[in-house]
């Protein structure tokens, strides 16, 4: 069965950074666009950032110039590197892996932003 597993979220102060990573059991990652998405309490799920398996990025307007996404096909892993971190970038964060009709996500990992 295919897993997506995301860490790095945790608590941390507003300025501050966290490193978000997305591995994948039983799928490689090469084809696949990944994106990581986030859920704050109360509100839709948002995508954040994605990275196509040409390596093209997009970000949402509130991801742009703090975010990054990365994607190391050898480790089979996506990165998101939040620099930055405001309060309103709490939320549960989510990693989904498309391949044509496969679409696959992962369990979520929290990250809250506070002073």
């Amino acid at each position: 069965q295919v897993q997506l597993v995301e860490s790095g979220g945790g608590f941390v102060q507003p300025g501050g950074s966290l490193t978000l990573s997305c591995g994948a059991s039983k799928v490689s990652f090469e084809f696949y666009t990944v994106g990581w998405y986030r859920q704050a309490p109360g509100k839709q799920r948002e995508l954040v950032a994605n990275i196509t398996d040409l390596g093209i990025t997009s970000y949402s307007d509130s991801a742009k110039g703090r975010f990054t996404i990365s994607r190391d096909n050898v480790k089979n892993t996506v990165t998101l590197q939040m620099n930055n971190l405001k309060p309103e970038d709490t939320a549960y964060y989510y990693c989904n892996a498309v391949y044509w009709s496969l679409n696959y996500w992962g369990q979520g990992t929290p990250v809250t932003v506070s002073s």
